[in-house]
């Protein structure tokens, strides 16, 4: 049997692929790919053409979707993240497809935690249009699980940091490349991460092991270390030297309020701690490569 894996083409799409043989690749029309074979669509809403698509496929590993944009709004979101996630499992459903493992996002949880751990029982708090959408994808394919019995899985990953990287990671990572110092020599907080190549492990377990199916996962490698301490390891992994600047943390936020830059200031020096502990519990699943070892990709492929 084979795997349908939509996203292919993307950041953690590309790692997965390398796991196994057995992956069908979605591709958009027009994008180049290195794929033998492949379902190519031409967008990805509640009106795809999934006809054939789903010919010996025993599972999906959904990672297509509407990433962060200020360009996009709450219907883009919508269309593409949630209806789009939706329309495609309930056609899987319907050919018999028996497991849909959907990457969503901890932004479902929230933005930061102060005295508690998210957990999979957390009550959701999504924080803006794109974790809405997720959400709204996740309640969808509980529901398509109960009428149809197709096995839902959910995946929501903390921070992925890997070579090219998107986001606060990769603008880091060229920062770094860069210029020999960061402003986090007095941010003590406490984030969870996951790596590029432990979160390709655990969507490839979850994909076939028989304990995985209704649960969600918080993806963590369950080290939880400050910015400072992360930024540090990301360094020892280029094989830079890295000076941290005594830089308050209270000015750090002022800045980002001065620029507009407040999400993206507290997701470096807030605190995000997550309870992945049904990982272990559930799936008997540890990380693979520890953080340091996750690094040490950073030299070769930036």
């Amino acid at each position: 049997m084979r795997t349908l894996l939509t996203g292919a083409t993307g950041f953690v799409g590309s790692f997965l692929f390398n796991l196994s043989d057995s992956f069908d690749c979605v591709v958009r029309e027009n994008k180049r790919h290195d794929f033998k074979s492949v379902f190519i669509i031409s967008n990805l809403d509640k009106c795809t053409v999934w006809d054939g698509a789903f010919e010996n496929v025993d599972c999906i590993i959904h990672l297509a979707g509407l990433a962060h944009s200020n360009n996009c709004s709450n219907q883009d979101y919508q269309s593409i993240n949630s209806e789009g996630t939706l329309h495609l499992a309930l056609e899987a459903a319907k050919a018999g497809v028996k497991r849909f493992v959907f990457v969503s996002s901890i932004g479902v949880n929230g933005t930061s935690t102060t005295n508690n751990k998210f957990s999979n029982i957390s009550k959701p708090d999504p924080h803006n249009y794109y974790a809405l959408s997720k959400y709204s994808a996740e309640i969808g394919l509980k529901n398509i699980a109960e009428m149809t019995g197709i096995e839902v899985v959910i995946i929501r990953p903390t921070l992925v940091y890997g070579p090219k990287a998107p986001g606060n990671f990769g603008r880091l990572t060229r920062f770094i490349t860069k210029f020999p110092f960061l402003p986090f020599g007095l941010t003590n907080n406490k984030r969870d991460f996951i790596s590029v190549q432990n979160l390709a492990d655990l969507l490839f377990v979850c994909s076939n092991h028989p304990n995985a199916a209704g649960h969600t996962f918080l993806a963590s490698e369950s080290q939880t270390v400050s910015i400072k301490d992360f930024t540090i390891a990301m360094a020892k992994g280029l094989e830079v030297s890295l000076i941290q600047l005594p830089v308050p943390v209270g000015l750090m936020r002022f800045a980002g309020r001065i620029f507009g830059k407040s999400l993206m200031v507290e997701q470096l020096v807030g605190d995000l701690q997550v309870d992945s502990s049904n990982l272990k519990e559930v799936l008997n699943w540890v990380p693979p490569y520890t953080m340091k070892e996750s690094m040490a990709f950073l030299k070769d492929k930036n």
